[in-house]
C-alpha cells in the first residue's frame, strides 16, 4: 500500500443492518454508481458533504487519540533505552565488557 492510498475506501459496503441499509440506499440514490455498488469512499464523501461537523469531530478525536498514543510510545521507548543503558553499566571497576571504566 502506498501512502495516501487506502484499499478499504474501494470496498463495497454490505448492508448487514438497518442503519447501513438505509445509508447505502441513500448514498446509492445520491451517487448513482454505474455498477450499483456503494463504496466506503462514496459514504465518506456523502457524509462530508451533508454532515461535515460529524466527520470533523470524528477525525479530530481520532487524530488526538493517535497523537496521544504516539507520545506514550515515545515515552516508553525512552524508558526502554534508559534501562538498556543502565544494563551496560556496572560498579565492578574496569572489566572491559561494559561502560564502567
Amino acid at each position: 500500500m502506498n501512502l495516501g492510498e487506502n484499499p478499504i475506501l474501494e470496498e463495497e459496503v454490505i448492508s448487514d443492518g438497518p442503519l447501513k441499509a438505509w445509508l447505502v440506499e441513500y448514498v446509492g440514490n445520491k451517487k448513482s454508481p454505474v455498477d450499483n455498488n456503494v463504496t466506503v469512499e462514496m459514504v465518506i464523501e456523502t457524509i462530508s458533504e451533508e454532515f461535515p461537523e460529524f466527520l470533523m469531530g470524528f477525525a479530530e478525536e481520532n487524530w488526538i487519540r493517535g497523537y496521544h498514543q504516539a507520545l506514550e510510545d515515545v515515552s516508553e521507548g525512552e524508558k526502554m533505552a534508559m534501562e538498556e543503558q543502565e544494563k551496560k553499566k556496572c560498579d565492578k571497576g574496569s572489566c572491559g565488557q561494559c561502560e564502567c571504566g
